[in-house]
């Protein structure tokens, strides 16, 4: 099996099931957003994790050597269609050089890391209609002269 077979095989047996991420994540011991992630094929699982998931999706023993295989993190450059990771392109597009600005006030030259990085989805009661919160927190990595 290659990394878009099990994928796919992943979110058929979810379906099958009827399991949310957030169960299946917790069955884990793991972040939702995280093991979502993993299952999609952009992390690499533990091992102990991989043997989990296969045994609480019936995956065919050969997925669990390929959700632990290290994956080449690659999407399209085209603007995405759907119209919620589009709205999270057009945040980065609106806000992104004010968030670079007041990061780098704050901290100095640098980046944040997406490697040494959490996020967190929460849904926020509001009597206007619910919110979205999505909480990222990555390591400051400043830049350096040599």
């Amino acid at each position: 099996m290659n990394k878009a077979q099990v994928v796919e095989a992943v979110v058929l047996a979810k379906k099958a099931k009827q399991l949310t991420w957030e169960s299946i994540a917790s069955t884990l011991g793991m972040s939702t957003v995280w093991v979502t992630s993993a299952c999609l094929g952009m992390n690499s699982m533990p091992e102990q994790a991989a043997e989990k998931l296969c045994e609480l999706l019936e995956l065919p023993s050969e997925a669990k050597s390929v959700l632990m295989e290290y994956p080449t993190k690659a999407w399209s450059p085209a603007i995405p269609q759907d119209p919620l990771i589009y709205r999270l392109y057009e945040v980065v597009g609106v806000y992104g050089d004010t968030l670079k600005e007041v990061i780098q006030e704050k901290f100095g030259d640098g980046i944040m890391s997406a490697i040494d990085f959490s996020m967190e989805v929460e849904k926020q009661p509001d009597p206007k209609g619910d919110r979205v919160v999505i909480t990222m927190n990555g390591k400051f990595l400043p830049y350096k002269a040599w």
